[in-house]
C-alpha cells in the first residue's frame, strides 16, 4: 500500500473563521473538532439537542438555529463546512462560492488531523454498510488495532483523538461526502455496486457516478482499487483510475470468487456459504470484499471463518426479526430505493408479504415488476401508498392499502400463511414519518413483537 502520498503536515485549520452548515452528528463533532484552535459558527434550521448546544457553546461555538441562515455568512470566513447531506444548489452554498469561500466536508476536515494511518474507504449504491462493518469485524477479530466510522454514524472527526500512528480506519463513505472532499485519500478503496438512487441530490446518474468514483482520487498503482467484475458501471468508473486492481465476482473466476458453493481468494477456497450467516449473492459478494481487505493485512482463513461463520448482519438490512407462527419476520428499513427491495426480494424463495412505502420522491415502482414472483401480497402505507397501490394492481397483486407502517405490520401479519416471510423492504425514503430509516425500523421491530404476544 502507498506510502508517499502524504497530506499537508502543517494544519490548515488554525485561526480561522469557519462556518458549520448543519449539525446532526458530523456538524456537531467537527465543530468540537475545531472549537480549540478557530472561530466557529454553526447553523441548523431545527431545533437540537439541549446538551449538545450547551457543550458547544463551552466551547466557545456559537450556535445559531434558523430557518434563513443567508444573513449569517459574509466574506469574513475563511471555509464553510458543510453537513453531506444538504444539496449543492441550497441558497447558502450558491452564496458561499460567489464569495469564494471554500465548500468541504468533516471527512476532509477530520482527514487533516489524522496521524499516519491506513485508511479503507467503502462506497456503493448498496451493501456498503455491512461490507464496512463485515470488514472491522474480521480486521477487530484479528486483533490490529482498527477503528469504524464515516457515514455508518461514527463521523470521522469523533475517531480522530483516538488514532496513533499505525491504526487502521474502516470508513463507510457516501458519494454525498466524497463530492466536498479535496485532499482525503484512501490506502484501499473498495466500491460494492452502482446503480441509479440519489439522483434528487446529484442531478443526474452520470453525476452520481462521477462523485462515487472520486473514492479513487489520488491513488497510486501502489493504493489498492477493489472492484466488482459484474457490475458494468462499476468497471467504467475505475477503467481509468491508476490503483492496483482487485476484482471479486460471484459469477467468473477472478481473485476473490464465487465457485463449488464456496468462496474462493486466489485459487483458495476460504469457506463453504453453507457455512456463512448471511445469506444471498449480494451478501457473498459483500464478503468477498471484506476477504480481499483482510488479505492485505494477512489475515489468517481461520479468523475470516470465526467471523463469517457468526455474523448476523447490520440491523435494518435484511435484519431477521423473529418467528411467529411459522412466518419469518425480516427489517430491510434500510432499502429506501427500488435496487435494495430488488436484492431484498432475491434473498428469499418462499412467498413474501411484501411491506412498501414512505416518502414520495416521485420515483417509478416498474424495477420490482420482474421480483414478484413469488410476493403473495403487497401492503402498503405512506405518502407512495395510492401509486404502490396502482402498481400492485397492475400486475394483478393482491394489496392493502394502509396509512402507517403499525397498521401495515398487522395486516400483513393477517394476510400471510404458514411459511411466507413478511417482508418490511420499503422501496422509499422514510423522511415522510420518521426522523430516520432505523425508527422505522425499530417500530416494526415493535410491533412484531406485540404480535408475539397477541
Amino acid at each position: 500500500m502507498n506510502t508517499d502520498y502524504k497530506k499537508d503536515s502543517d494544519n490548515m485549520f488554525e485561526n480561522k473563521k469557519i462556518f458549520v452548515f448543519g449539525m446532526a452528528r458530523s456538524g456537531y463533532e467537527v465543530s468540537k473538532l475545531l472549537a480549540s484552535t478557530n472561530q466557529i459558527l454553526i447553523t441548523d434550521g431545527k431545533e437540537q439537542d439541549e446538551d449538545k448546544v450547551k457543550e458547544l457553546e463551552c466551547l466557545g461555538v456559537r450556535v445559531v438555529i434558523t430557518k434563513d441562515p443567508l444573513p449569517l455568512l459574509d466574506d469574513s470566513y475563511d471555509v464553510l463546512v458543510k453537513n453531506p447531506g444538504i444539496h449543492p444548489d441550497h441558497e447558502l452554498l450558491k452564496k458561499a462560492r460567489s464569495l469564494n469561500i471554500p465548500i468541504i466536508n468533516e471527512v476532509e476536515v477530520a482527514y487533516h488531523y489524522l496521524p499516519d494511518v491506513k485508511i479503507i474507504g467503502i462506497t456503493g449504491s448498496n451493501g456498503k454498510t455491512t461490507t464496512t462493518t463485515l470488514t472491522y469485524e474480521i480486521l477487530k477479530k484479528a486483533g490490529l488495532p482498527v477503528h469504524l466510522g464515516g457515514n455508518i454514524g461514527y463521523p470521522l472527526c469523533s475517531l480522530v483523538n483516538n488514532c496513533h500512528d499505525g491504526d487502521i480506519l474502516v470508513l463507510e463513505i457516501s458519494g454525498h461526502q466524497l463530492h466536498d472532499c479535496v485532499d482525503f485519500k484512501t490506502d484501499i478503496s473498495v466500491m460494492t455496486n452502482l446503480s441509479e438512487v440519489h439522483i434528487d441530490h446529484f442531478g443526474n446518474y452520470e453525476n452520481y457516478k462521477y462523485n462515487k468514483g472520486l473514492i479513487f482520487r489520488h491513488h497510486t498503482d501502489k493504493d489498492i482499487g477493489i472492484i466488482n467484475l459484474e457490475n458494468n458501471d462499476v468497471m467504467t468508473v475505475s477503467e481509468s483510475i491508476n490503483s492496483h486492481k482487485l476484482y471479486f465476482s460471484s459469477k467468473r473466476e477472478t481473485d476473490c470468487c464465487l465457485k463449488d458453493d464456496a468462496i474462493y481468494y486466489m485459487g483458495e477456497p476460504i469457506i463453504k456459504t453453507k457455512d456463512i450467516k448471511l445469506k444471498g449473492n449480494h451478501n457473498y459478494e459483500n464478503i468477498m470484499c471484506a476477504i480481499l481487505v483482510a488479505k492485505q493485512f494477512n489475515v489468517a482463513n481461520k479468523i475470516i471463518n470465526k467471523v463469517l461463520t457468526t455474523f448476523m448482519g447490520v440491523p435494518h438490512r435484511i435484519e431477521f426479526v423473529k418467528t411467529i407462527n411459522e412466518r419469518d419476520f425480516y427489517n430491510d428499513s434500510k432499502a429506501t430505493n427500488i435496487k435494495s427491495t430488488q436484492i431484498a426480494l432475491s434473498s428469499f424463495t418462499n412467498p413474501v408479504v411484501l411491506l412498501l412505502g414512505g416518502l414520495d420522491r416521485g420515483h417509478s415502482f416498474e424495477g420490482l415488476k420482474e421480483y414478484l414472483g413469488h410476493v403473495r401480497a403487497i401492503v402498503c402505507y405512506g405518502e407512495t401508498k395510492d401509486r404502490i397501490k396502482d402498481f400492485a394492481l397492475k400486475y394483478h397483486i393482491k394489496v392493502v392499502v394502509t396509512d402507517e407502517l403499525a397498521e401495515a405490520t398487522k395486516k400483513a401479519y393477517e394476510l400471510s400463511q404458514k411459511g411466507d416471510t413478511i417482508l418490511l423492504s420499503p422501496a422509499c425514503a422514510s423522511w415522510d414519518q420518521f426522523a430516520n430509516f432505523e425508527d422505522r425500523g425499530d417500530l416494526f421491530k415493535k410491533v412484531v413483537k406485540e404480535l408475539e404476544g397477541e
